[in-house]
């Protein structure tokens, strides 16, 4: 066991053992210190929020989203820390879904669906709620290093519920098979630098997004929604969007090409409801320079 593991080991006993209102305090202030020392996190994540609002906003009034979007992130980290410790019921209560019988109408049908998630909110919340409502979920997770911390993840993720396919054991197809019986399929869908990234336009930059979403609509005729992703003071909550409408002319290519913008412009209008819940702190933009600027 390495240092990351015994950290990430600790973190999960000691907040769970922690009362919520002291743990959320200790959470708080380390985020408010995140954001005085305004290291390359902080700085990346003003830099990008900066696109979100635009010019108007006041460099005082940037730094103090910068703040509530840095609270946003470390209440995340509590929570997932604390999750496994949640009981059936608590679960249920921690979060909310705003369209919930869309997809209880999908599950029901044996169709699935596909759902692309920003980095917002709470997502781990979101998937352990539709595994605690008794629907099958099915997701995937890229390899991290060191290894023991990526099985702790993938144990952590499991262990609410939630089918875990790693990225380097063919996914799609286990992908399009879990839909095929009637799976809800959550992705993280609002970055992705890899060449095999699609290109999209978000909040008015170049930008690249994954193709799986699109792709897996496609493939499988499963309905594809976009959601939004916040915090109340008291629970986490989301926002289903209607169904995308999926493109049916053209090379696939293209048409994939065309969802991804869709996914993309329904992911910005959701960000930009509630951009201190959006925890993007890594490069996002292809004109981005590789080390943030402080604006």
């Amino acid at each position: 066991m390495n240092a990351a593991d015994l950290g990430y080991a600790a973190g999960w006993r000691l907040v769970r053992a922690t009362p919520r209102p002291v743990a959320a305090a200790a959470f708080r202030a380390g985020a408010d210190w995140a954001a005085r020392k305004r290291g390359k996190g902080a700085t990346r994540l003003a830099d990008n929020l900066r696109r979100v609002v635009g010019p108007d906003m006041s460099p005082a009034d940037l730094d103090d989203l910068v703040r509530r979007g840095l609270r946003s992130y470390a209440r995340y980290w509590m929570e997932a820390f604390r999750l496994p410790s949640r009981s059936k019921r608590q679960l249920l209560t921690d979060f909310a879904l705003d369209g919930e019988d869309r997809l209880r109408a999908d599950v029901a049908s044996g169709r699935g669906a596909v759902v692309a998630l920003p980095h917002a909110g709470n997502w781990d919340a979101a998937g352990a709620w539709v595994a605690a409502m008794g629907w099958p979920i099915a997701t995937v997770a890229e390899r991290l290093k060191p290894e023991a911390v990526y099985q702790r993840f993938l144990a952590y993720r499991r262990g609410l519920g939630m089918e875990i396919i790693p990225t380097d054991e063919a996914p799609f197809d286990q992908l399009v098979d879990r839909l095929q019986r009637g799976y809800l399929v959550p992705l993280l869908a609002d970055r992705d630098l890899s060449p095999r990234g699609i290109e999209v336009t978000f909040f008015g930059g170049r930008a690249r997004m994954p193709a799986g979403p699109a792709l897996l609509a496609l493939r499988t005729g499963a309905p594809l929604y976009t959601v939004t992703m916040w915090y109340e003071p008291e629970r986490a909550r989301c926002a289903l969007s209607q169904p995308l409408e999926v493109p049916t002319e053209g090379p696939l290519d293209q048409r994939v090409r065309e969802l991804t913008q869709k996914v993309a412009d329904g992911l910005a209008a959701g960000i930009a409801k509630h951009p201190e819940d959006w925890h993007m702190l890594q490069r996002l933009w292809l004109d981005s320079p590789a080390t943030a600027q402080r604006v």
